[in-house]
């Protein structure tokens, strides 16, 4: 990863929750801003584990302070996890993400989200989050689903199978109540 790709990433971060991008709200966001303290850390790990000299340098004092996080804010996100621009922690807590998962470009994650591996079955595997995908609290997406784009999820569902694109998926087994997609829960996505 490049410094440029990595600097890209944390200020679409940033403007996803401030509306803007200056170093300020970097300052302010990684002081009180627990969301995105989380992500800003995990984005560093990443970052400097991919090259040999941060490797030594920035990559541990950079982990162990992703480790404090993790414990302190209750959130589990590997390092490894595939995550695209602008991702959005609403509120911290109870958040566990598989490192196999692939999560899109402004996503939005609640507490209490799952985002797990099934060991066998039919959906044997991670998640695949498409772009623009609205996560709400307490929702569990299990195995090899793959989750359109512009797709919202709400409240306390399990998705244990394929969403298409723009849907509203409700309840346990999660099905489509809608069309309407994600419109109205993913906003500030015009950073690019």
């Amino acid at each position: 990863m490049t410094f440029e790709t990595y600097r890209y990433l944390v200020y679409s971060d940033l403007y996803r929750i401030t509306g803007r991008a200056t170093f300020s709200l970097l300052i302010r966001q990684l002081m009180f801003g627990e969301g995105f303290k989380y992500v800003f850390w995990m984005r560093t790990c990443r970052y400097a584990r991919s090259g040999m000299f941060r490797r030594w340098l920035v990559y541990p004092w950079a982990k162990l302070v992703l480790m404090r996080l993790r414990y302190r804010m209750g959130i589990s996100i590997p390092i490894e996890t595939s995550i695209g621009s602008g991702f959005y922690i609403g509120h911290f807590g109870g958040i566990v993400v598989n490192g196999e998962c692939e999560i899109g470009k402004n996503c939005n994650i609640s507490h209490g989200v799952t985002l797990g591996q099934a060991n066998r079955g039919r959906s044997k595997g991670c998640p695949v989050i498409g772009d623009n995908v609205y996560i709400g609290p307490g929702a569990k997406v299990i195995g090899a689903v793959r989750v359109g784009r512009n797709v919202a999820i709400g409240a306390n569902s399990v998705v244990t199978s394929n969403v298409l694109d723009n849907s509203v998926v409700v309840g346990i087994p999660a099905k489509v109540i809608s069309q309407d997609g994600s419109s109205g829960y993913i906003d500030r996505t015009d950073y690019e």
